[in-house]
């Protein structure tokens, strides 16, 4: 029976295996100086979810359990936080993987709750996981009285585009992140949509 839970600080090393699934290696390597590699930056990400100011802590990170076996996660956070939490990946890059990621283009921003990473085990997809993870990513939303879930996905991922317009996910705009072109998409609660509407007619 696979619970989704809040995660704790032991199961960094789980969780950053997962972020970068999500991410994928080129994306990875994108922030990554020349030469450096894999094993770095999994370094580096297992020091960011082991922190509490760091947009990849554990302390934003909902996770899918077998057991004791983490299965699959959800990052996310308050769009408004987002470059108070992202001081600390600039820091850490220039540090484990020599880089300067200063220059980076905002990927969200307030009144939205940015849905970071979710990534499930190969072996453990197509069992509803993600989606149940997607649900109560937006349940978290509703806890932080957030109106809006947004996310980017890559405009080469036609599956991961179609499970999150299966839950509600509407493309908003383009935008670019880990030298991809990606959509940007958002869901919307109720009571937004329907001020929208309101502010529409």
């Amino acid at each position: 029976m696979i619970e989704i839970r809040e995660a704790t600080k032991n199961q960094a090393a789980e969780i950053a295996r997962l972020i970068m699934m999500a991410m994928t290696d080129e994306c990875c390597l994108y922030y990554c100086a020349d030469g450096c590699g894999l094993g770095a930056f999994r370094k580096m990400m297992t020091y960011l979810v082991n922190r509490e100011d760091s947009q990849y802590s554990y302390r934003n990170t909902l996770v899918a359990m077998d057991g004791e076996k983490v299965v699959g996660i959800s990052v996310s956070y308050d769009g408004s936080m987002l470059h108070e939490l992202r001081r600390a990946f600039i820091e850490a890059a220039k540090e484990y993987v020599g880089k300067d990621n200063s220059g980076m283009g905002d990927e969200t921003q307030a009144g939205e709750l940015y849905l970071d990473s979710l990534a499930v085990l190969p072996e453990y997809r197509r069992q509803g996981i993600a989606r149940r993870l997607i649900l109560a990513t937006k349940e978290k939303a509703d806890t932080m009285h957030l109106p809006c879930v947004g996310l980017l996905v890559d405009k080469g991922n036609p599956d991961g585009e179609a499970l999150y317009s299966s839950v509600g996910f509407k493309y908003m705009n383009d935008s670019r992140w880990g030298g991809h072109e990606m959509k940007h998409l958002i869901w919307l609660d109720a009571a937004a949509i329907e001020l929208l509407s309101t502010e529409v007619v």
